[in-house]
């Protein structure tokens, strides 16, 4: 076996390592649930646990693609075009970038099926053009100097006064829409534009504003959905879930999955497609990489569409309707309040699941050279959406408005951006969009539904909103990270310095330790 070989070898068992660290606790914990105090059907199970494995084996390959293809091309085209130091050419492409990303994410096409008083092609071109909008005034944010949290006050500002005026059948859609949209295909090419950005800045400040593209696309589907329910004035907005399929042996259960590989095949494909137009009419023009970077980046292109294609297939035809039937068992028992504790510990290890997760926390320990590990980045997201899936259950159970929780947890989160690191509000903000991705968006989101249907209440306006939910909270515990790390930062800096100045014996002893 020749070295390049055996390098592959060792980063997939790297890959593999990751992702069953992600995925076995949340398969442990639906098996004991199903197993004790909720039990599904057999078929469902097994659909569920076929689904683990297509997720495991898809995540793998994608998040192998995306080191070797996504992130690189990103890098490239962000450095590239900024070095042209033409305004006008930049804003171009950046808008065609978020355009056509956007297109190319699959958790889009989930989103449109659930506003059926909108037309799919409507609403798919609507959120395209708001995150290229916004893409667009992200990059011109990392040119200009622009402080992130001034931008993002005043954009939520424009947020939440639109939302007052929206129908209320479309104000925790049009939330949900800023996380699902920014899911696995988006996440890893705005962040590395982002980086190629920045790097070509060599002031003080470049690391912190190569992050925040995210957070500023993100807001781009709120305000598209928002507006186009100001536009259609529907008079209902009803939502009617899937029914949970009934699979009664094995070659069934075979077939469901078979039916679907071929449908995942051609979405991702038309997905991929015009990202790949994209670059080689860049590399034509430009003629930046090498032919065996090419070859790399090919390889890396094929790896990401056979792991969208199998992670896709695994959670859409496994997950979704275990997540969906739990809820219902869950929710139908004589304790509802349980789904509230249970929610928080799916919750809570789920989100290490989220492919764009992985990818973000290991952008972030690379950035910062270590400062920031990724571990300590996991554990801040599992608290937020262990949080967040906790408020979100108790909406369900309760019907309480979604704008109880929103409002003031973007109001903390907003005000907490004046005392923390810049560079952790940025990350934050990118990081609720990053959290809410595929695994919430089949998962929890039919876990809602599920427990909706069986406590009688609205699906639209008590279910929707956990994306939302799963957005929003990470924003409040990155940044308290950054409020703890600034404060470590802080008396570190003040022990060497006594140090240095030898008064190292009048420092209290519980500096000293830590020292």
């Amino acid at each position: 076996m020749n070295l390049k070989k055996i390098k592959l070898v060792e980063k997939l068992q790297e890959k593999l390592n990751e992702t069953l660290k992600a995925v076995l606790p949340v398969i442990a914990i639906v098996l004991v649930l199903c197993f004790t105090i909720a039990p599904i059907e057999p078929g469902i199970l097994l659909a569920f646990l076929l689904g683990a494995v297509l997720l495991i084996v898809g995540m793998m390959f994608f998040t192998l693609g995306v080191d070797m293809a996504m992130s690189p091309i990103g890098e490239s085209v962000g450095t590239c075009m900024t070095q042209t130091k033409k305004l006008g050419l930049i804003i171009f492409l950046s808008f065609i970038l978020g355009f056509i990303v956007t297109i190319s994410e699959p958790d889009l096409q989930v989103l449109a099926e659930q506003v059926p008083a909108v037309p799919n092609m409507i609403l798919v071109l609507s959120v395209a053009f708001g995150v290229g909008v916004f893409l667009v005034s992200a990059v011109l944010r990392i040119l200009f100097n622009i402080t992130l949290a001034h931008m993002l006050i005043g954009l939520y500002i424009i947020v939440f006064a639109l939302a007052y005026f929206a129908p209320g059948d479309f104000v925790a859609v049009a939330f949900d829409a800023g996380g699902v949209t920014t899911g696995p295909m988006t996440v890893p090419f705005i962040m590395s534009l982002g980086i190629g950005i920045a790097a070509i800045r060599s002031d003080e400040r470049a690391e912190d504003d190569s992050f925040g593209l995210v957070a500023l696309s993100s807001v781009g589907p709120i305000l598209s959905v928002l507006v186009l329910s100001l536009i259609y004035r529907p008079d209902s907005a009803q939502y009617v879930p899937d029914s949970v399929p009934f699979i009664s042996d094995s070659v069934e259960l075979w077939h469901i999955f078979a039916e679907e590989f071929p449908a995942y095949m051609g979405e991702i494909a038309v997905s991929l497609l015009p990202i790949i137009v994209f670059f080689v009419i860049f590399q034509l023009v430009f003629r930046r990489m090498s032919r065996r970077t090419l070859i790399r980046i090919a390889i890396g292109m094929v790896y990401t569409y056979v792991g969208l294609v199998v992670f896709l297939t695994g959670v859409n035809v496994g997950f979704m309707p275990a997540g969906n039937y739990l809820g219902q068992v869950l929710a139908a028992n004589p304790y509802k309040w349980i789904i509230i504790p249970i929610g928080m510990l799916i919750g809570f290890f789920i989100v290490r699941a989220e492919p764009a997760v992985i990818v973000l926390t290991h952008q972030v320990e690379d950035i910062t050279s270590g400062s920031i590990p990724a571990s300590a980045m996991g554990m801040s997201l599992s608290i937020g959406i262990a949080a967040s899936v906790g408020l979100a259950m108790t909406r369900v159970l309760t019907g309480i408005s979604i704008f109880w929780f929103i409002i003031p947890g973007y109001a903390i989160a907003l005000a907490l951006s004046f005392f923390v690191p810049k560079i952790f509000t940025a990350i934050a903000f990118d990081s609720g969009g990053v959290a809410s991705g595929p695994m919430t968006a089949t998962f929890l989101l039919p876990f809602a539904i599920g427990a909706c249907v069986s406590v009688g209440g609205n699906i639209v306006t008590d279910a929707f909103g956990v994306v939302a939910m799963v957005a929003m909270t990470p924003l409040i515990t990155i940044q308290i990270l950054g409020l703890v790390y600034e404060i470590k930062s802080r008396r570190l800096e003040k022990l060497e310095t006594a140090k240095a100045a030898g008064a190292f014996d009048l420092l209290p002893d519980d500096d000293i330790i830590e020292l």
